[in-house]
């Protein structure tokens, strides 16, 4: 009897040591898991943060750049507005100093060389020549003479020039149309402006904002 206990004793011994043997073991696992997956929490949430900074850091830039565009794009838009100012300003202040003119002893050649201008354009056989009343009285027969000698000149052509009796202009400058009334050739300083209005742009931006171009580039 003493040796079936013994026996007995030994078995629940043994089957105990293997017990907690197991069960050190599963814990010793589960500690295993529980620290890799700590492990990997961790990496994943630095992941989440790198990424969060990421986006945070290209959001900003974006953002800077957007509100520097649009500065730039305003004080473009400042400049422009400017500029086209002085420009109109410029453009008004040479018709006046233009309209200053009449009379003087210089605006006869000017009001010549329109007239030719004219002539040239309008290329009829025959023209009436209107002009403002205090240019009417400027235009004789020696400068209608000279005119028709330019055009000749200039294109191998005769052109008859006559003064208009019945009609001036408001504007300053000269206005050609042609005898059989059809057609007509304004030379009037407006009218001029206009046609050489980008050329004379470009002269005002080249001379007046040639220094603020070459700090912009």
């Amino acid at each position: 009897m003493d040796s079936l206990e013994k026996e007995k004793a030994s078995l629940i011994s043994g089957i105990e040591t293997d017990a907690r043997a197991e069960e050190e073991k599963i814990i010793k696992e589960a500690e295993a898991q529980a620290a890799e997956k700590r492990k990997y929490s961790e990496k994943k949430i630095e992941s989440l943060l790198d990424e969060a900074r990421t986006r945070a850091q290209e959001q900003a830039e974006a953002a800077r750049k957007k509100i520097i565009s649009r500065a730039e794009r305003e004080v473009k838009r400042r400049s422009m507005r400017v500029r086209d100012e002085v420009i109109q300003d410029v453009m008004e202040r040479v018709e006046e100093k233009l309209g200053s003119m009449i009379g003087g002893d210089n605006y006869r050649a000017a009001l010549a060389g329109w007239l030719t201008e004219a002539t040239i354009g309008l290329d009829a056989e025959a023209a009436t020549v209107s002009a403002s009343a205090e240019e009417m009285r400027l235009i004789d027969d020696n400068m209608l003479s000279e005119v028709k000698g330019r055009f000749h000149d200039q294109t191998g052509k005769h052109v008859e020039l006559t003064l208009s009796e019945d009609q001036t202009q408001q504007s300053q400058g000269v206005v050609l149309t042609a005898a059989n009334g059809r057609t007509a050739f304004s030379n009037q300083v407006k009218t001029r402006m206009l046609r050489y209005k980008r050329e004379i742009q470009t002269m005002i931006h080249s001379t007046l904002f040639a220094d603020s171009n070459k700090e912009q580039s």
